[in-house]
């Protein structure tokens, strides 16, 4: 649940996600257009916090090509019924939470916290309507979406921490919201890497 909560992505793209789709080293996760509800490659910047989880993941799920296999079939994903199974045993109802709300609750507190709506809606991997620049723009505000990714994952961190009563939620939320007027602007100079 936390990489739900972390990568905000539909629920069928995590429970499938393969491990070939993951550049561990360059924190990024690339969905191949066929995996894609528009049908159209999509990248996902890993956090720090996203990289450590699937390390851990790695060692259990073992020789699966999948981050999530099944426990019965290891050469399957799980079954879509199992995120939703999750949220229930600690109590949430179906009208409460679900695997997908979490899409639209990371969408909204990153509106409200002051990021770019063209990052976020990137990042939903949410379709454009011209067919031509819709298989072209998978990368579209990267740099600002691999800061956006990493300040959302420090601010659920910060938002957990502060249930035990350590950190106050209005702090978190100065710490997540968006600090520069625009994202870095990428020049021959400048690498990926460089960004990173």
């Amino acid at each position: 649940m936390k990489l739900a909560l972390l990568f905000f992505v539909r629920p069928g793209e995590l429970r499938k996600a393969r491990w070939q789709q993951f550049d561990l080293p360059a924190a990024q996760w690339r969905f191949p257009a066929e995996c894609m509800k528009a049908r159209v490659q999509h990248l996902v910047p890993l956090s720090r916090q996203a990289l450590e989880l699937l390390l851990k993941l790695r060692t259990i799920s073992g020789d699966s090509e999948y981050v999530f296999p099944s426990l019965r079939d290891p050469a399957r994903s799980l079954h879509g019924a199992v995120l939703s199974g999750a949220l229930r045993s600690p109590g949430f109802d179906s009208t409460e939470v679900t695997p997908h709300g979490f899409r639209a609750t990371a969408c909204a507190l990153l509106n409200e916290l002051g990021w770019r709506s063209e990052a976020i809606e990137r990042q939903m991997a949410h379709g454009v309507s011209d067919s031509v620049r819709r298989h072209y723009n998978y990368a579209q505000h990267l740099p600002e979406r691999r800061v956006m990714m990493q300040a959302w994952a420090d601010y659920l961190d910060e938002l957990r921490t502060s249930r035990s009563g350590s950190t106050d939620e209005a702090g978190s939320r100065q710490r997540c919201a968006r600090r520069t007027p625009k994202a870095p602007r990428l020049t021959a100079k400048k690498t990926h890497k460089q960004l990173r």
